[in-house]
Parts: C-alpha cells; sequence; structure tokens
C-alpha cells in the first residue's frame, strides 16, 4: 500500500526550494499494521541554520511582494489540495491510523483554512482613528515578524501545519516547520503542493528530527523570532520558559480535558451520539477529545445504558477499511500510557463498566489497538477525571445539578472544549457565560471546530493565542503605530493640546 501511495522510500528535508537528503534516519511505522511506511531523517543543528539563512533573504523579499499576490499562493495551494484531497487523505491514514472519514475531514480542513487566509491577503486590517492634533494622521497596521518557527504534532498532520503556516505566510513571513517524525508525509507532501503554487524558494522550509535535536534548534536560534507549538504541556512550558528568557513571542496549544454535561432535560439519543463521536473518533487522540461525561444523576443509568450499547457497535481496525469507525493508537508509548491510567482508575475505585485492554486478536495482532474503554462513579477528583489520557476512554461523573456541573467542568487544570445537551435555554446562555473553557459546544460534542474561529483554550491549554481565525494573524504580525504630521510645524502629543 505504501508503494502504491508514496513515490519514495526515504524523505528529505526541503530548504530553500530544494530537497536536502539526510544521512541519519528512523523508521515511520503505520500504527494500524506495524509495517514501515518510509524513512524520515533525523536532522540536527546544522539543517535549522541552513533553513533559517535560506528563510531570511526569502523572507525580505517576500514581505515586500504585495499581500493579495502573497494570497494568490495560498488560493494555488487550496486548489491542489482539493484536487489531492483522497490521495492526501489516505497517505494522511497510512502514516497516522485515523479512519478514512476522518482523514479526508482533516484534509478539507487544511483546504478550507487556504482559502479563509487568502482571503486575509486583501485584508490584514489595521486602524485609522482621528489624531488628537490638527493636520495630523494616525493609524495602526500589521507588519511580519520575519522567520517563525512552526513544531506540530503527530495527531493532526496537515491540519494543524495549515492553521499555522498559512497566516504567517500570507502575512509575509517566511518559516521553518518540523514535523513530528511519527508522521512526516504530510509535511513532504505539503512541501511539494506549496512549490507547485508558486511559493519562492525558502519561504517555507521543512526539517525533520527530533524535538531535542530540530525543535530545540529552532527555539534557541536567535533568527527565529516566533515560535508557534502545538504538542504535551510538558514540552510547552519548556519552550515558553526557553523562548522568555529570549523574550522571543511564543505561541502554545497544549492539552485538553473535556467534558460533555448531560443534563436531566437533555436529548438523551442526541447527547450519546455527540458523546461517542467525541470520545472514539481519532481513538481519543485529539486535543478536544471527549474524556470526561458529567451527567445529572437523574439520568445516568439511562445514559450509561445507552453508551454501553452504542460502543458494542464501534467497529476498530486499519482506517484505510471505509468500514471501521475507530482506528489504532500511534504508538507503543501511547498504548502504555493507556494501560497505566486503566490501573490508576481501578485503584481509585472507579467502576470499569467496558474495554480497559488492549486488541490483539486477529488483523488487529501486529498494530496499536486498545478497546474503547468506560469507567463509571468516577469523582471530578480522580486522576482519570484530571490527566489528560489521551486514548478511547471516558469517565462519567454523576452530579446533583447544572451548577455542580459547571463547577466539576471547571475544576482541572485545562480549558480547552466543553459541551452541554440540554433543552432549557436559560442554561444555555448561563452555561457559555460561565464554562470556562475556549470553545464551548451547545447540544454538540466537543470536537468540529471550524476554522474562521479562533482555536484555543484557557489555563493550561495554551499561553493566550490562538490558532485559526483572523486572530491566528496576532502570533505572526506585530502592531505598527504609524503617525504622519502635515502641520510643517513640531507639534508635541499631550503637550500641545488645548
Amino acid at each position: 500500500m505504501a508503494k502504491a501511495l508514496l513515490e519514495v522510500e526515504k524523505l528529505a528535508n526541503y530548504i530553500n526550494g530544494e530537497w536536502a537528503e539526510g544521512k541519519e534516519f528512523t523508521s515511520v511505522i503505520n500504527p494500524a499494521t506495524g509495517e514501515q511506511v518510509v524513512q524520515v531523517p533525523l536532522s540536527g543543528g546544522k539543517a535549522v541554520n541552513e533553513a533559517v539563512q535560506a528563510a531570511k533573504v526569502a523572507q525580505k523579499e517576500w514581505a515586500l511582494t504585495p499581500a493579495p499576490q502573497r494570497a494568490e499562493v495560498l488560493y494555488e495551494v487550496g486548489r491542489i489540495m482539493k484536487e489531492r484531497k483522497e490521495h492526501l487523505a489516505k497517505l494522511l491514514t497510512l502514516e497516522n491510523g485515523k479512519v478514512l472519514e476522518e482523514a479526508r475531514g482533516e484534509v478539507q480542513e487544511g483546504i478550507d483554512m487556504a482559502f479563509y487566509m487568502a482571503g486575509e491577503g486583501r485584508r490584514l486590517f489595521g486602524q485609522t482613528t482621528n489624531a488628537e492634533l490638527k493636520d495630523k494622521f494616525a493609524m495602526s497596521m500589521r507588519a511580519p515578524i520575519g522567520v517563525v518557527g512552526i513544531i506540530t504534532p503527530w495527531n493532526f498532520p496537515i491540519a494543524i501545519a495549515t492553521w499555522k503556516s498559512f497566516p504567517a505566510i500570507v502575512a509575509g513571513n517566511a518559516v521553518i516547520w518540523k514535523p513530528a517524525t511519527e508522521t512526516p508525509i504530510m509535511a513532504f507532501e505539503l512541501a511539494k503542493i506549496y512549490e507547485e503554487a508558486g511559493l519562492p524558494k525558502g519561504v517555507i522550509n521543512v526539517v525533520y528530527g527530533s524535538g531535542s535535536t530540530v525543535g530545540d534548534a529552532m527555539v534557541h536560534h536567535d533568527d527565529i523570532r516566533v515560535i508557534s507549538f502545538t504538542g504535551s504541556n510538558e514540552t510547552g512550558s519548556h519552550i515558553a520558559a526557553e523562548c522568555g528568557r529570549q523574550l522571543k513571542k511564543v505561541s502554545l496549544e497544549l492539552g485538553g480535558k473535556n467534558a460533555v454535561i448531560v443534563m436531566d432535560d437533555a436529548d438523551i439519543d442526541l447527547a450519546v451520539e455527540g458523546i461517542i463521536w467525541s470520545a472514539f473518533g481519532t481513538s481519543g487522540q485529539r486535543c478536544t477529545a471527549c474524556s470526561r461525561v458529567i451527567v445529572h444523576e437523574d439520568v445516568k443509568e439511562q445514559l450509561e445504558q445507552r453508551l454501553l450499547t452504542e460502543m458494542e457497535k464501534l467497529t476498530i481496525g486499519n482506517g484505510l477499511d471505509e468500514d471501521v469507525k475507530v482506528g489504532p493508537i500511534i504508538n507503543d508509548a501511547g498504548m502504555e500510557k493507556i494501560k497505566k491510567y486503566m490501573e490508576i482508575g481501578k485503584q481509585e475505585g472507579a467502576k470499569l463498566l467496558a474495554g480497559g485492554y488492549p486488541l490483539t486478536e486477529g488483523n488487529l495482532a501486529k498494530g496499536n489497538y486498545f478497546a474503547p474503554t468506560l469507567f463509571s462513579d468516577v469523582t471530578g477528583d480522580m486522576r482519570i477525571a484530571q490527566e489528560e489520557i489521551f486514548g478511547p476512554v471516558v469517565s462519567l461523573i454523576p452530579v446533583k445539578s447544572f451548577e455542580e456541573a459547571i463547577e466539576v467542568n471547571n475544576n482541572v487544570t485545562y480549558g480547552l472544549s466543553s459541551s452541554i445537551f440540554t433543552s432549557d435555554v436559560n442554561r444555555v446562555f448561563k452555561a457559555q457565560r460561565d464554562l470556562d473553557t475556549g470553545i464551548v459546544y451547545v447540544n454538540a460534542g466537543t470536537t468540529g471546530a471550524e476554522i474562521h474561529l479562533p482555536f484555543g483554550g484557557t489555563k493550561g491549554t495554551g499561553n493566550g493565542h490562538r490558532d485559526s481565525g483572523v486572530q491566528a494573524l496576532d502570533v505572526f504580525t506585530e502592531w505598527k503605530a504609524v503617525y504622519v504630521d502635515y502641520s510643517g510645524k513640531l507639534q508635541r502629543a499631550q503637550i500641545d493640546v488645548d
């Protein structure tokens, strides 16, 4: 399958518009089968330096290119992605494991982002305002920062890269991109698309390697003035500290411990459908995945039984099979982490109703598969209700009231996504006000963000910046205030105001 979809056996860095072969490689493994898909370079600081030097030269000319012309490249990128959507989706499933319908959705997200950010090429709005003195003009404008570094995760290997690279490029920056070594193929394919779309050499550079080498070199490089990172809280905290020492701008999108609230007046069938999709889509390996269900005690038993019934219907296997709804876990480390939390949940006194074990029979034996898991009688302070597991694991937490549900939802260190199922319009408006998350859904699951709205969260989920939406431009631009005095004399602001 890999040879039929992928034209190379070894990937190469993409630096200054050229494919630079590596010396040391590691294997990319299909998590559904355990088979090698391709080999990816393990680069180091030298490759980062080469990429930065190319980016510095290219960025100066790119910044002088009118923004509507920069946007034309993104329109072409979107067109090519749309044309190759099915091919890209299959490659994504091959390296990542997510089922095909989800892979298609992820590629579509990248297509949408291309067209949306291309539209910003004719906006990139600043503001004009009245000056406080006569014969004086005042305005603000966005200015590119220069060379930016983006570090992207394996769970959304093309979507998140487009959230970061498209606004950076349309704003006039050049980009150094370190993709996850588990899922490097999407970077290879997107680099080819950028090249075909006419992006000048050096504006996008892809350097493969580990976080401890390539990522660290990017974070500490003086000429990379922005780091945009999506990944673990541990790594994000380290990056923030290092960037802080350098006064370097940093944008972090980190973990989540997202909850669906099901009230006693909820449409239970709809709630079950939303929970199943949010919890077990991508095998729970989304930062927005539902890992907690906060349910009113009056409907707990009903919801519990309906969830168990629907969980039994889930088909598990290779994501390239159109009939499969739940794919594999990305790697052995992911499997071990999930298994560890199974023991933690049991020790804490949670009731294991379904799952809790790896799937190793038949065609599943060679891949990394974990049974969809449901814990019940969980309390909000248990570790399985507080810590990110990143797998197909859901904890049911019973509550007595709407107010208690809000309190339990907010009593975690993360604040990415939340959801409430209710038919009470008063609760709807109170929930969207009181739920302490960057994303709130009403009568829908915790996943499904759209690219024209800001993506990100509160508290431990990040550092206040947002991916996607027009707000993404704030990460990759600086605000510049401009004053034009046409009075022909020196006017001193504040001092010379009558």
